[in-house]
């Protein structure tokens, strides 16, 4: 069938996979300044929802040895439709702030669930040569859920918010509807696109790839993916390298939205939500995609080596753009300028961060190794978020910043006793 053809399912595929991503780690921040929680609040409460990409590599066998990860991906995309109708509902309860968390919660852990799903249905149904022909395709129709979501979502719900008819309440139940009637029709239109055997049709000049037995894991193949990964050669700079790389970054990424909402008097530059939609989630996640290809670039062509420190050392230092808007409160332009030049060098240094990541799986568990290194790059974002808010309340959005910076130092010195290769 023509619908089965891979460049019409893994946009979509890798979307759907993105958007509810985006709503609980990154609308989430926006959604709780907006019914006016404190900083502390946001930052301890959409740091634990982070647990679930913490965690998923728990349940994640259950994925390979329960049903068809076709049908996982239908099932996970209508209870994502239905978790978003009930976020729109919590808007109207008594304890708006309650009702959501476990609403987000349960959100979380199906996305999480449908992450799996997605990469696994990805690996099996296409083929070698399709798999590297499609990585770019995944990867930027990810970015785009980013996208809509940080920029459309946000934008949407500061518009409607200054509405009579509808205001911060109703304007956020109508992205959640939203959200909840784009789930539906992705479940509806992957039930029927998403081929059900485990051959897709392939692309011009490709082999079609032999169906794989589906994985039969025990308790100690299990346990060998975790003993094998943790006994790897120079395991401890490795473990600390990305379990604490991205702290700085994670200290300021949770605390840069509420920084721009927040009003003049305690520290913030008032702007407006849907501006802050337009700043953060338009141009700043298109310089973030654009920092990406670069780093994708410079990693192919000087080699992880020469151009894991470089890269570190520009994304970190771009945080301090964050302390200078906090002292010097700039104008709306060169907020968003400070912004895109930090999402350009957070991209540039992730891509050498994630290729890293890439080098610390044995081939023989590459599902397994990847999942264990995320879940710590998970951990190493999760636990700083939590503490955040509370930092920057003791603080002041200053200090705090240039403290995002200072503990981004370690995580650089870290590079060193790494054992890069030349190419």
């Amino acid at each position: 069938m023509k619908s089965q053809q891979p460049a019409i399912f893994i946009p979509t595929l890798y979307f759907a996979s993105g958007l509810p991503y985006t709503l609980v780690v990154l609308v989430s921040v926006i959604f709780y300044k907006n019914l006016g929680e404190s900083n502390d609040f946001v930052g301890k409460v959409t740091s634990y929802f982070y647990l679930a990409w913490v965690a998923k590599f728990m349940w994640a066998p259950l994925v390979d040895l329960v049903g068809k990860k076709r049908i996982w991906i239908v099932c996970t995309q209508v209870i994502l439709a239905l978790t978003s109708v009930a976020l729109a509902l919590s808007l109207s309860a008594s304890d708006v702030a309650l009702f959501s968390i476990i609403v987000f919660s349960i959100m979380a852990v199906v996305s999480a669930t449908q992450d799996v799903s997605c990469d696994g249905y990805y690996l099996e149904v296409l083929n070698k040569k399709q798999q590297s022909y499609f990585v770019g395709v995944r990867n930027t129709f990810y970015k785009t859920a980013l996208l809509f979501g940080q920029g459309g979502l946000v934008m949407m719900a500061g518009w409607l918010a200054h509405n009579p008819s509808f205001g911060v309440k109703g304007g956020w139940a109508a992205v959640f509807t939203l959200c909840a009637i784009i789930f539906a029709i992705l479940a509806v239109c992957h039930f029927f696109i998403l081929p059900k055997s485990q051959k897709s049709e392939t692309i011009e000049g490709a082999v079609e790839a032999p169906p794989e037995e589906k994985a039969k894991l025990d308790v100690n193949q299990f346990l060998t993916v975790f003993r094998t990964f943790f006994t790897q050669k120079a395991i401890v700079p490795i473990v600390l390298y990305i379990l604490i790389f991205r702290l700085g970054d994670a200290f300021m990424l949770k605390m840069s939205a509420p920084f721009l909402l927040d009003a003049p008097k305690v520290g913030g530059l008032g702007i407006s939500t849907e501006t802050v939609g337009l700043i953060y989630g338009g141009v700043g996640v298109g310089f973030l995609l654009l920092g990406g290809i670069v780093g994708g670039f410079v990693v192919s062509k000087f080699g992880l080596k020469k151009s894991l420190m470089p890269t570190a050392i520009f994304q970190n230092a771009a945080i301090l753009l964050y302390y200078y808007m906090a002292i010097s409160a700039p104008n709306v332009l060169l907020v968003s300028v400070c912004n895109a030049i930090e999402q350009f060098a957070y991209g540039l240094g992730t891509a050498a961060y994630t290729v890293f990541l890439l080098r610390t799986v044995n081939p023989k568990y590459k599902s397994g190794h990847y999942a264990i290194a995320t879940a710590l790059m998970a951990a190493g974002v999760m636990i700083p978020g939590i503490y955040s808010g509370k930092l920057q309340e003791q603080l002041g959005y200053p200090h705090f910043f240039l403290l995002s910076f200072v503990v981004s130092i370690p995580g650089m010195i870290t590079i060193l006793l790494l054992p890069l290769e030349d190419k």
